[in-house]
């Protein structure tokens, strides 16, 4: 449904299988780690390492993404919150103004590339025993096409947008502008999900929806860029020798990524942080720049130094 050429959100939550709700945002995080974990199979095939190194490989990068993630928002973007609520960072609950399933809301994906750093140098060092940069090079690869889906997800549960917008790619968010709660109070529809049908279907409550305004969908405009990040290092890795230039697709990753969310951050609203206190930049500018001079670093070493010959 549109509102001049411009879509109205209305998501559903999810799967539902009546005894089981598959939310959309958990099943696009199941997407990615499985995608990922076939991606690195065929890796480690071409490469004559064990396919048994690859379990251990893919729980230590699913518990470095999700703890990564969430301590990543909780100490860039909400500190000052989360300092006086210690237990709420890592349970899924809001235990003030009242007791409150909230699940985790807040990933941040600064954290989980440190996260996901400081987990290979383990990984490399007791499991894999091959070089730190062997196998940053070769995860890279999965954790891009993994960024595509998480994004697709935050798109699901309409979070992470863009500033409003008159333009053509504006997406009007309805489960932004009203929450369960006032879906249910102003439609006086005591079910959640009837009540964001209502306000979009029923005339009577055209007004509601006349104040929901268009937003940039800057979810899937970082994802549609992540594409091209994953096609670009799967290709070099495949069909080039970049791969035995060491710490070269690593580097390329980490420019290619952080710059695609440096510049989508320019029309993304405020997730909150320190941004207040350095100006020019948001907070996830910030955090993306160290990222991009250290990825140029190793792709200047790493056009600098010999090819390897494994």
């Amino acid at each position: 449904m549109t509102h001049a050429l411009n879509i109205i959100w209305n998501p559903s939550e999810g799967i539902d299988l009546g005894f089981f709700m598959i939310r959309y945002y958990s099943l696009m995080f199941v997407i990615a780690f499985g995608l990922g974990w076939y991606l690195m199979k065929k890796i480690f095939e071409r490469e004559n390492e064990p396919i048994d190194k690859l379990d251990s490989l893919f729980v230590w990068t699913v518990l470095a993404t999700l703890i990564g993630a969430r301590l990543g928002h909780v100490l860039f973007y909400d500190w000052e919150y989360f300092r006086n609520h210690l237990l709420e960072i890592f349970l899924p609950f809001k235990f003030e103004p009242k007791f409150e399933f909230t699940g985790f809301q807040g990933l941040a994906s600064h954290g989980a590339a440190i996260a996901i750093i400081i987990a290979m140098y383990y990984y490399s060092k007791k499991i894999l025993k091959r070089p730190l940069l062997w196998i940053l090079d070769r995860v890279v690869i999965p954790v891009a096409s993994g960024a595509i889906f998480v994004r697709l997800g935050n798109f699901f549960n309409s979070e992470i947008i863009g500033h409003e917008t008159a333009s053509a790619f504006g997406i009007r968010f309805l489960h932004d502008k009203y929450s369960k709660a006032e879906a249910v109070n102003a439609t006086n529809i005591p079910n959640p999900k009837e009540a964001y049908n209502a306000i979009v279907t029923d005339p009577k409550f055209a007004d509601l929806l006349a104040q929901v305004p268009a937003k940039h969908p800057t979810q899937l405009y970082e994802g549609f860029c992540y594409i091209f990040v994953f096609a670009i290092l799967f290709f070099l890795y495949w069909k080039t020798n970049a791969r035995l230039r060491s710490g070269y697709l690593f580097g390329l990753f980490l420019v290619l990524l952080f710059v695609v969310r440096f510049v989508v951050e320019f029309v993304k609203e405020s997730q909150g942080g320190f941004e207040n206190e350095l100006g020019i930049f948001s907070t996830g500018q910030w955090l993306s720049i160290p990222f991009i001079i250290i990825g140029l670093f190793f792709i200047i070493r790493a056009k600098r130094n010999p090819l390897a010959t494994s």
